[in-house]
């Protein structure tokens, strides 16, 4: 089946069902300051799903170009692409799961549509929680659709609940569809995180409006949104266990393979790399973004020299490749006539963008061979001022000298990172990694009164309390941490009362640099699931509070004043939310 044949045969089911067409539009929001790129069918659809009415009806259907970059350190596998397209449906107010559930079963094994084998279907199901209950309506219409129950998996939220598309919006809880491609006969008992079954389809039942207090709300109508991803269908529907064996991404596949004569079994994280980095760069220079350091153009950026760092371990020139690659993306979108209107424009931008990453590259390299005391820090800088990947710094440090130490390099590198951690951010997080969305006086206060909310929770509600998440500004803190249930006023102001002992003691705030192993042994907390470099900073706050943190912190807590708390909430299942303020 030819990727034309699947959208021609998902369009023809939902056409078949009262909907009406709708086109793909750019993958740069409009007016939506709040999200950097479309990342979902629905983002373009929100008003309609909050109630207001589409022209064409209740009823959509379309496929849109999305693009998302949190999980780009996973490109590299089979299955996993930053540019994807999306095929869905919507009902705004209309149909919901009686309907739509038995039609995803009829499009995926009727041999009108796919013709899916029904026996190798396993599906999963929101398993409720304090925001909202299990969703007892999807698992009994797919038992009664034959999916059994050892077929179906009731998940969390993290699993089986879609949106908002920003922080606040519609949401729900969804069920997904999986399709086993394993060679041999699929298992009676579904195991979603087995490779094996691959998500397929995903129906999400929008249900509820995320407030900016993070309660849920039921919307005013119900809605259907779902989410079939092109390549990895077109992959199913044909049998194969690689995405870029289809023809979505084999026409780059090939031409990677006469320019660099490689073959792509022998390099398959570097082709996929390449391939998929170039797709999605094409595409987003054809909407109208330029390579920069702000925003999309960051990530643009980040894109096409994560590629020319692939190519040059393949050896391949990237100025010879951008014309040839251009040609086959277009071949890959062939319908999409911008594409080959915009061929001039977009090998401009690639080429520039090219040629001033391999400056950067000659640079660095010149750095490097110049340079007699080569460490940790000389490649910080390179990738602080020049944007100098410290992959290319150590593989260049290999050729020069066999003997370099690059593990004692690397370990000096991440030092140096850590340092910077505070300060360092970038437009697809948006955020300091620390938590801090501003560097100034009043938040680097906030920062430390977060560590005194900690332990004073800890010490009211017991040391099982751990740190899930924290946001700081210039005029309040956000904390999450673990805990089943509300905390009453009570509890609240005990832990009001602690923190604001500590304050008035001015105890003094202590940083050290330490092996993270020996801050762990030392008592000195973590933030649960954080990846951390080898040394750490370590802040005491006198006896107090004992945290592995990047900082800043203030030098005495007096200065902090008074703290008070404003709000408590849940923050999902078994987290809970504080809101304060200093004054």
């Amino acid at each position: 089946m030819t990727a034309k044949e699947l959208r021609q045969k998902y369009f023809a089911f939902f056409e078949s069902k009262g909907h009406k067409l709708i086109p793909n539009v750019s993958l740069i929001p409009e007016n939506d300051p709040s999200a950097l790129f479309i990342s979902a069918g629905m983002h373009p659809l929100v008003p309609y799903l909050l109630g207001e009415t589409h022209p064409l009806g209740k009823r959509l259907v379309s496929i849109q170009r999305c693009l998302r970059t949190g999980d780009i350190d996973e490109i590299g596998d089979a299955v996993h692409h930053t540019l994807f397209e999306m095929l869905g449906n919507w009902s705004f107010g209309d149909y919901f799961k009686k309907e739509m559930i038995p039609w995803s079963l009829e499009f995926l094994t009727s041999d009108k549509y796919l013709g899916l084998v029904k026996e190798k279907l396993a599906v999963t199901v929101f398993a409720g929680d304090e925001d909202a209950q299990f969703d007892q309506e999807s698992y009994d219409i797919w038992q009664g659709l034959g999916i059994y129950n050892t077929r179906i998996a009731k998940l969390p939220k993290k699993n089986n609940w879609w949106g908002p598309a920003g922080q606040t919006g519609p949401c729900g809880p969804d069920t997904e569809m999986f399709f086993w491609v394993g060679k041999e006969k699929a298992p009676e008992t579904f195991n979603p995180d087995d490779p094996q079954w691959v998500e397929i389809w995903n129906d999400v039942f929008m249900e509820f409006n995320k407030k900016e207090d993070g309660t849920y709300v039921p919307l005013k109508q119900k809605n259907v949104d779902t989410g079939f991803g092109m390549e990895r269908n077109l992959a199913v529907v044909n049998g194969l266990d690689d995405d870029y064996k289809t023809e979505l991404f084999w026409p780059i596949i090939v031409k990677l393979q006469e320019l660099s004569s490689k073959k792509y079994e022998e390099n398959l994280a570097d082709f996929r790399i390449i391939a998929d980095h170039l797709r999605g760069a094409v595409i987003l220079i054809n909407d109208g973004v330029e390579p920069n350091n702000k925003q999309q153009g960051y990530v643009l950026r980040r894109l096409i020299r994560r590629a020319a760092i692939r190519m040059r371990k393949l050896e391949i020139d990237p100025m010879v490749v951008v014309f040839p690659i251009i040609e086959a993306v277009i071949s890959i979108f062939i319908d999409e006539q911008s594409l080959s209107e915009n061929i001039q424009r977009i090998s401009e931008v690639l080429s520039k963008e090219f040629k001033a990453f391999s400056q950067t590259i000659n640079f660095g390299m010149k750095i490097l061979q110049t340079e007699i005391n080569i460490n940790g820090k000389t490649a910080f800088d390179l990738y602080q001022s020049y944007g100098f990947p410290l992959e290319i710094t150590l593989e260049l440090l290999k050729e020069k000298d066999s003997e370099i130490d690059l593990n004692q390099i690397k370990k000096e590198y991440e030092e140096e990172f850590l340092k910077h951690q505070e300060k360092s951010r970038t437009s697809s997080a948006g955020m300091f990694k620390g938590g801090l969305t501003e560097q100034s006086e009043t938040a680097t206060k906030y920062h430390t009164a977060t560590h005194l909310l900690q332990a004073a929770l800890r010490k009211v509600l017991g040391e099982e309390i751990r740190q899930k998440g924290s946001n700081i500004t210039s005029e309040r803190l956000r904390f999450d941490f673990s805990y089943p249930e509300k905390l009453p006023p009570e509890q609240l102001s005990e832990v009001e009362k602690i923190v604001n002992d500590q304050i008035a003691k001015n105890l003094e705030v202590k940083k050290e640099v330490m092996d993270f192993e020996r801050a762990v042994k030392s008592g000195a907390l973590t933030v649960p699931n954080e990846h951390y470099p080898e040394k750490v900073k370590v802040y005491s706050i006198g006896t107090f509070s004992v945290e592995v943190c990047g900082g800043p912190h203030v030098d005495f807590t007096g200065s902090l004043r008074r703290l008070k708390i404003i709000k408590e909430e849940s923050a999902g299942s078994g987290i809970r939310r504080i809101y304060a303020v200093l004054k």
